[in-house]
Parts: structure tokens; sequence; C-alpha cells
């Protein structure tokens, strides 16, 4: 069995054919799917597929979508995690050094969720581009108690060890399929087997010989192929890891 450990099913890329999407991963061997919440707007959809069996789901605040947020929103959030008690993190949250002009207000807005999580003992759902060094800094500053993950990791063995060191694991999707993610195929391959989960980021991410088509939780099956190689592993020992660390992980 394989969960997806980060997927966006609550974009309106799906609106389309979302019941399709899910039963094209479970033909695939998905399962499970972990939804991250990105803006207030976005919370009611995202709540709404957490009432699935299949689907869990977490609240946060993205630093892409800066602009949307506002002030009263961090108050929202923890009205949230009051009153929806099974949500399994905060996030997604985090930082985005790819738009150095709003870095402080990301910081600010990136640490309100990090006391939150640390203050409910829940895991957070990391965004971090750019920023792995600076993010584990703050993260070994704040020692949150349940970790997290950090989603989308493409940084070095070192800078994987120094996540994992913290309680975190790292997302595993798309960029590992590129040939020219050299650096990444180290860490994959450096990885312990419970260090990681496998997911999509769909509709986001797409796979080598995918760009620009849409993704979609189906391919975590994929990303599994592909995991396993470079780890010299079978996909059943690599899916079964990957599905262990995030029931751990999300207390699924």
């Amino acid at each position: 069995m394989l969960i997806d450990a980060h997927c966006h099913l609550d974009f309106p890329d799906f609106d389309a054919d979302r019941e399709a999407v899910i039963q094209r991963a479970r033909a695939a061997g998905v399962a499970h799917f972990v939804v991250p919440g990105t803006t207030r707007a976005r919370w009611p959809d995202v709540l709404a597929l957490g009432a699935r069996d299949d689907v869990s789901v977490c609240l946060g605040l993205h630093p892409y979508f800066l602009e949307e947020h506002r002030e009263e929103d961090l108050a929202a959030l923890e009205a949230g995690l009051e009153t929806h008690g099974d949500l399994v993190a905060i996030g997604e949250c985090g930082i985005d050094a790819r738009f150095p002009e709003t870095l402080d207000a990301q910081w600010r807005l990136f640490d309100a969720q990090l006391r939150m999580a640390k203050a409910r003992r829940l895991p957070v759902v990391i965004h971090c581009v750019r920023a792995n060094d600076r993010v584990a800094r703050r993260l070994r500053e704040l020692a949150l108690p349940a970790g997290g993950l950090i989603h989308a990791f493409a940084g070095s063995p070192e800078q994987a060890k120094a996540f994992l060191d913290l309680g975190f694991v790292v997302g595993l999707g798309g960029a590992v399929t590129h040939v020219r993610a050299k650096r990444l195929r180290r860490t994959v391959a450096s990885l312990p087997d419970d260090g990681y989960v496998l997911e999509t980021d769909s509709p986001d991410m797409p796979l080598a010989g995918r760009q620009g088509e849409r993704n979609e939780p189906a391919r975590v099956a994929e990303v599994c192929r592909v995991v396993a190689d470079l780890r010299g592993q079978s996909e059943e020992a690599v899916a079964a890891a990957s599905t262990a660390t995030a029931r751990r992980l999300f207390r699924l």
C-alpha cells in the first residue's frame, strides 16, 4: 500500500474529475492521501476532503501565497486547530527564498505556525526552497517535539541528515525522477529507511517526461519505482518503508 504524503486534491485543477483521479490512484496502489492547506480561502475544501476515510488533512498558510494572507488568518488558524481535532499536522507553511523581497514577512508567518505546532505537539509540513540551512537552524532553536515533513526536499545528504537529526523526514517526489538531479539522487540513496516519505505535490511537481502535464497521486507509484532503483531496494520495500513513516509521522 502506498500513501501520497503530500497532494493538493482540493485545488481547482481536480474539480472536473477528482473522483476519477482518486480511483486511478487506488488502481495504482495508493490507498491514502494527505492534503495540506495553503490559504484560509482553501481550508473549507481541504476540510471537506478530510471527511473521507482515505484522506487526512492539515491546515496552514503557504509562503507562496503571501499576498492572499491577512493578519487575522493566524487567529483563524488557531481557531481551526481548536475546532478540528482530527488535523494531522500544521501546514503547508515555510520559506521560499526565491522571493527575497517578502522574506521578512514569510519568516514572521512561518515562525507563528511553528510556535502553534510546538504548543500543540503537532507535526509541521514545511515548504522549504533555497533555505534548507536557515530553516534547519530555526527548527533547532525551537526544538519541535512532533517533528514534521520537509516537503519536496531537493538538498544534499548533509542537509537531509540535519533535518533527520531534528526529528523530521524528507518528502521525495517528482524531482527524483529527473536524471539531472544528481545531488538529490545521491541524497535519496543515503537516507535511512525511516527518513523519507513518497509524495506527488499534485497537481504540481511533474515527473520526468511529463513536464507541462497535471500531476496526480497515481504517479506516486512511479516515484516509488525510481526511489527503489536509486536505493537498490525492491519497490515493495520502499513502499512499506514510506507508508510506515507516513503513518508514524501523521499518526494515521
